[in-house]
């Protein structure tokens, strides 16, 4: 007779007691320009003694486009394209006001975009 095996779930705490996380997703085009940025902004916090995360890089989002060369005739004359979006995440556990401010005071390259969320 087969004996049932026992299964050890773990749950996993979502959110700690009392703490605060400044969760910062950053999003470019060029990895180059993104990690400059990325490590700018860790300098940053770590000028007012703040505790990080990360950066943990996403997935690399790939959007691929395929036009024809021809009006219509050549079917099999194509171009490809393809657009790569490069994303890292940053968190900042139990973050003071004169980091906050840094951060927002920071001025970034052009073709970075970033999203703040406090959590």
């Amino acid at each position: 007779m087969a004996t049932a095996a026992k299964t050890k779930i773990k749950i996993k705490k979502t959110k700690e007691d009392g703490v605060v996380r400044l969760r910062i997703r950053v999003r470019a085009y060029e990895n180059k320009i993104l990690d400059a940025s990325v490590k700018q902004i860790i300098d940053t916090a770590l000028r007012y003694d703040a505790t990080l995360v990360g950066p943990i890089p996403l997935p690399t989002e790939i959007k691929k486009y395929t036009v024809n060369r021809a009006s219509f005739v050549f079917k099999n004359a194509r171009e490809q394209f393809e657009i790569r979006v490069h994303k890292r995440v940053i968190d900042i556990l139990n973050p003071n006001q004169k980091t906050i401010e840094a951060l927002t005071n920071l001025s970034l390259p052009s073709g970075v975009d970033i999203d703040v969320k406090m959590m």
